[in-house]
């Protein structure tokens, strides 16, 4: 009788010899297009002969547009495509571009800082497109059209005091900050002019606000499994019984 022979356990280094690890290989400059993509970039920067390298740079970048095919022919992508190729290759490719060659220093180039508009108004309640108003009716020249638009500036301010504090609010009150927001150019504190009444104000107010709130209850509700809840109609056409 034959006796089988015993299973000889394998190496495991023998095993995993050839076996990469992704923590082991070099990072991707753009992980979108893959580990297969990279290493074709990288034989092409090593070939010698620079029409062989400018053949493999356009097949590369046909490889790119299959990728993404809705942007393929469209030409500012065929711009992108080359800068990715010189990014992916560390700028190390030297082949002929139909497009101005990216260099590293242009990539990392940092654009200007924004500078932030730091407005910090007295009076907050009234916003920054009130104080934006005031200095354009500053810059017009005295007539109808500039006094009509006080006249809205202030309407518009005693309408923005009475939203923020619900309560009366004298003319004289939006005049005096009238007059400090516009650094003294307008004065109304002795004229005869009188703003819109409060009360026709806090209705309006009111009513804009009950707008929303009803906007907002009316919505229709979402049950479980889907369901909607509707608001129920009742019908007004229906015939008391």
């Amino acid at each position: 009788m034959i006796k089988e022979k015993k299973y000889s356990k394998e190496i495991a280094n023998d095993i995993v010899f050839n076996l990469e690890y992704n923590s082991e290989r070099p990072p991707l400059m753009i992980p979108e297009y893959g580990r297969h993509l990279q290493k074709l970039i990288n034989q092409a920067v090593v070939v010698s002969d620079r029409d062989q390298r400018n053949k493999m740079a356009r097949y590369i970048i046909q490889v790119m547009g299959n990728l993404n095919p809705h942007l393929r022919d469209v030409p500012d992508f065929q711009h992108k495509l080359w800068d990715q190729l010189f990014i992916m290759s560390d700028f190390k490719l030297e082949v002929d571009s139909p497009y101005p060659i990216l260099s590293r220093e242009v990539l990392q180039m940092k654009p200007d800082r924004l500078e932030y508009p730091q407005n910090f108004p007295k009076y907050r309640f009234y916003g920054n497109n009130i104080k934006y108003m005031i200095d354009v009716a500053n810059k017009w020249e005295e007539g109808d059209m500039k006094s009509a638009l006080i006249k809205v500036i202030a309407n518009h301010m005693k309408k923005s005091y009475l939203s923020w504090n619900k309560d009366t609010v004298k003319d004289d009150v939006i005049f005096e900050h009238l007059y400090e927001l516009s650094n003294g150019k307008i004065n109304l504190l002795e004229s005869a002019e009188e703003l819109i009444n409060t009360n026709d104000l806090m209705r309006t107010n009111q009513r804009s606000s009950n707008k929303i709130s009803n906007s907002i209850s009316q919505k229709p509700k979402i049950l479980k499994k889907g369901k909607v809840n509707s608001p129920i109609h009742k019908n007004q056409n229906r015939k008391p019984q």
